[in-house]
């Protein structure tokens, strides 16, 4: 995917802004999340917890079903940028890179952050790399 600089910093400083709103009360750990679309539009989700941690809701689901609702498809994502207050760059869970598998394309671009202000850029594929994306037998 061909995204100019300007947009990657953008999208990136969009999820590190909206990690602010994170609903966190039981880990303390708030996670951004912000989807870029050809079109330019950028979706931002926040990480949502509950009691009861099954029922919590990461960032990047947040942001890439916020899409679907509003109309989008996988052709239409053009990068995604996470952002936490970690060391280490964050990474998006199992299941949330299960979704990436299913609501994006395998060249979509991933930008991954910590708390140092730096970014790693990977792809769908190379987060899932033996992904299961088909129910072929």
């Amino acid at each position: 995917m061909n995204i100019q600089p300007h947009q990657a910093q953008q999208l990136v400083k969009e999820a590190k802004k909206i990690k602010e709103k994170a609903y966190v009360p039981y880990s303390h750990f708030p996670v951004g999340a912000a989807v870029l679309y050809k079109d330019g539009h950028i979706i931002s989700g926040v990480n949502v917890e509950n009691v009861s941690f099954g029922a919590t809701n990461c960032a990047e689901r947040t942001a890439l079903f916020t899409g679907v609702t509003e109309g989008y498809t996988k052709k239409d994502i053009q990068a995604i940028a996470v952002s936490a207050n970690t060391k280490d760059y964050i990474t998006p869970c199992s299941i949330c890179r299960q979704v990436m598998v299913e609501l994006c394309q395998p060249d979509t671009v991933v930008y991954l952050t910590n708390g140092k202000d730096e970014v790693k850029e990977v792809t769908v594929e190379e987060l899932v790399p033996f992904a299961f994306s088909s129910m072929d037998h």
